[in-house]
């Protein structure tokens, strides 16, 4: 094995110690290990080392890889949707990170198999972001239910970039607000909270992060 087990072994030191942090279990945080430009060899290898989820930016790269490693890894899709490109996630994927408006919804639903759906929030406000202002958001929630293939589960969130994992956390801690508001709102019990990248995921797990999303902090910096 290469330097990826040290890695995976030095994420795992750091979730377990920011669990501790909060008073909570490292069982309680999914590590989805970003694969975004990376080669099959290196996933294959995350995979033996015992990772079971992963995320893919973009349909067409999912795809290949996708096939090429065959059952028993948890695909998640966590770039931005293309509408001509909906089609292809429910075959694909177990799971949606980054569904931002309601047409969306309709147009994962419409072929028939079930999908666990993130909603992304735009909690910045920042204008080159995909991501839902809080009243699309209930839009979108009020269009899930009534649809029965999208499963809502949580709320997704990228914070403005910082060298400073702190700056991130009042943005960590207003999705976990807006979860709960929306919960109670809506009358759901949705429980996924996706927040957290290499450079800040210890505060996001200790501002409740469910999954958080990895990729060089495992990989190494892309070509």
């Amino acid at each position: 094995m290469s330097d990826i087990r040290e890695r995976i072994g030095g994420i795992r030191e750091r979730t377990a110690a920011a669990c501790r942090k909060a008073g909570r279990l490292p069982a309680e945080v999914r590590l989805v290990a970003v694969t975004k430009k990376v080669d099959l060899e290196r996933i294959r290898e995350a995979a033996a080392l015992g990772l079971t989820d992963f995320g893919e930016n973009y349909v067409q790269e999912a795809r290949a890889k996708i096939e090429a490693l065959g059952p028993g890894l948890t695909w998640h899709m966590i770039g931005h949707v293309q509408t001509n490109k909906a089609k292809y996630i429910p075959r694909l994927f177990s799971w949606v990170h980054s569904v931002d408006r309601p047409e969306l919804l309709e147009d994962l639903d419409r072929y028939g198999r079930d999908l666990f759906v993130l909603f992304e929030v735009n909690l910045s406000g920042e204008p080159q972001k995909h991501g839902a202002t809080t009243e699309s958001l209930r839009s979108a929630l009020n269009k899930a239910q009534g649809l029965r293939h999208v499963k809502p589960a949580g709320l997704m969130t990228v914070p403005p970039f910082s060298e400073d994992p702190q700056e991130s956390r009042p943005y960590f801690r207003r999705l976990r607000e807006l979860l709960r508001d929306m919960n109670r709102e809506f009358g759901l019990s949705m429980q996924e909270l996706s927040m957290g990248m290499s450079a800040d995921f210890e505060a996001a797990i200790e501002e409740g992060a469910t999954m958080v999303r990895i990729g060089t902090a495992i990989f190494g910096e892309r070509a």
